[in-house]
């Protein structure tokens, strides 16, 4: 096979479809909690949700996973599916609203390109909300390469972007 094709550039993930156990029960976490919007529905075990008017984002279904138990923490399959926000603001928004539904957090990291919170859904599948950083401010080896990391991400100044 030859090794000079590159996916082009422009190329993006369209959406993600998951597995789940309760439609119902993730409508209201994606769509209820998060704020997305149910554009369609394909019978009674699947839905399709987006943001800002898409056709879909995410894909919700319960075909093989109808009333079934979370699939095993360690075994192969999707780590998270990791949702961008455009501000930092819109990041801080989403947090504040997770706090109040008392929604708990997994995990909240700084990677230096990018801020992120980390939770599961119902289903027990990784939800990342984040916001990337203007590439100018990425940091960079000395090589110029991006130099991504995990620290803490301070929660307390994420929410000054919202709180007076």
């Amino acid at each position: 096979m030859p090794t000079n094709y590159h996916i082009p550039a422009a190329a993006r993930i369209g959406h993600v479809h998951l597995k789940v156990a309760d439609l119902k029960r993730s409508l209201d976490f994606y769509c209820g909690l998060l704020g997305f919007e149910l554009t369609t529905t394909y019978g009674s075990d699947a839905a399709f949700i987006a943001a800002g008017g898409y056709h879909h984002h995410i894909g919700l279904n319960t075909w093989l996973s109808k009333d079934a138990p979370p699939g095993p923490r360690h075994a192969p399959g999707l780590f998270h599916v990791a949702i961008l926000y455009p501000t930092r603001k819109d990041l801080a928004l989403i947090y504040q609203r997770l706090l109040e539904a008392d929604w708990p957090l997994t995990g909240a990291s700084d990677h230096g390109v990018s801020e992120a919170l980390y939770l599961d859904d119902p289903d027990g599948n990784g939800v990342e909300l984040y916001r990337d950083r203007p590439e100018g401010q990425w940091p960079r080896k000395p090589d110029g390469s991006v130099d991504m990391f995990t620290k803490p991400l301070d929660l307390d100044d994420l929410l000054k972007e919202v709180l007076p």
